[in-house]
């Protein structure tokens, strides 16, 4: 059995946009929320001006001279990334959703993310500020990373966005997600925040994401493929999944993006699938448990016979810690840094054995056709 199989964590809810139907009862919830509130401060105001004789005029600011509206460093970021920005619709046999893009290229080269446009039949792009919509093409996928490579048709003289260096993110830096939340009309929506971790592992139905941004931006339905970004305007990730709370946990404020570093590698695995290469991902060979005693690491439960990791010397019950110097957190760490290997890779493996610290060296195989 291949660790690929073997996920312990519940999976984080990706903001895919939600069918129009529920969109509107969501609305209505809080249009009727909405009245209620005003019908109540209409009778405490009714109230209020009984007792009082005097009135007057609402007290106004001065005007604001029209040049000097719209510069917050919020606002100048927000303006700077909107013509990069797309609303994706896109089309399958179980219904539409909607989606976030970005555009990399002048000739409409557009990334999302996978589960935007997973499974289509057909997938409409609108450009920021238009009101027609272009048909795209979708040209290669990576279900895995959650992220998709479409291009326009007959497109031309469009705005590439500027991607940050990977350096030059730290935690508490401030952040603004900007994409279509909920489909709403108009224009797409600008939420502020801070970076408040770096390189998260999740895992999904897909395997695992990693090296993810973790934010309290606010991402909804919709937001999905859609920027984060710095106060410059440039991408540090691609808002792709919220952490929702259950009847045991509770979630406020978690959003996750994938990391630019992350991006980029993988934009230009999906450009080569695109041109017709044909990707292999990495086998190592076992299946994997969750340390039980609070410590980091990923715990070896099965070694499959003849696997690379049975050649490395790879034992049950072995903590690995370490994948060519990257740190595992948990199991998840492991297996998205082995899909991301590809056949040949020669890895160095560090390992906790009975309270001593080994290194391996294993060379990855294609893995194996389920």
């Amino acid at each position: 059995m291949s660790f690929e199989s073997h996920w312990a964590d519940t999976p984080p809810a990706a903001p895919t946009a939600r069918p129009r139907g529920n969109r509107v009862v969501a609305l209505l919830l809080v249009l009727a929320m909405s009245i209620g509130g005003g019908i109540v401060g209409g009778l405490i105001g009714s109230k209020a001006s009984d007792s009082s004789s005097n009135g007057g005029p609402l007290v106004t600011a001065a005007p604001i001279k029209p040049e000097n509206i719209g510069k917050t460093d919020i606002a100048r970021a927000a303006s700077t990334i909107a013509p990069s920005i797309v609303t994706i619709d896109s089309l399958s046999g179980t219904g539409e959703s909607i989606g976030t893009g970005i555009i990399v290229s002048s000739d409409g080269e557009i990334i999302t993310n996978n589960h935007v446009v997973e499974g289509s039949t057909s997938v409409r792009v609108r450009l920021n500020g238009t009101t027609a919509p272009i048909t795209a093409n979708v040209l290669a996928t990576d279900a895995g990373n959650d992220m998709a490579l479409i291009k326009l048709v007959n497109a031309k003289g469009l705005t590439a966005a500027t991607f940050a260096d990977p350096a030059s993110i730290a935690v508490g830096d401030p952040v603004v997600a900007v994409g279509y939340a909920l489909a709403l009309d108009g224009g797409p929506s600008v939420t502020a925040g801070i970076v408040s971790a770096l390189n998260r592992t999740l895992t999904d139905s897909n395997g695992a994401l990693n090296g993810l941004i973790q934010t309290d931006a606010a991402i909804s339905s919709g937001n999905s493929g859609g920027p984060l970004i710095n106060l410059n305007g440039q991408v540090v990730g691609i808002n792709t999944a919220v952490a929702n709370g259950d009847s045991n946990t509770a979630a406020n404020n978690i959003g996750f993006a994938i990391g630019v570093a992350e991006v980029q590698r993988v934009a230009a695995l999906l450009r080569a699938d695109a041109g017709g290469a044909v990707r292999a991902q990495g086998y190592l060979g076992i299946s994997l448990s969750d340390r039980k005693d609070g410590g980091a690491g990923a715990v070896v439960a099965e070694v499959q016979a003849d696997s690379p990791a049975d050649k490395a010397g790879l034992k049950v019950n072995d903590i690995v810690l370490q994948i060519n110097g990257q740190v595992i957190t948990g199991q998840g760490a492991l297996i998205a840094v082995v899909r991301d290997s590809a056949p040949g890779d020669v890895i160095k493996i560090k390992v906790e054995r009975d309270g001593v610290t080994k290194d391996l060296t294993a060379t990855l195989v294609a893995r194996p056709k389920e």
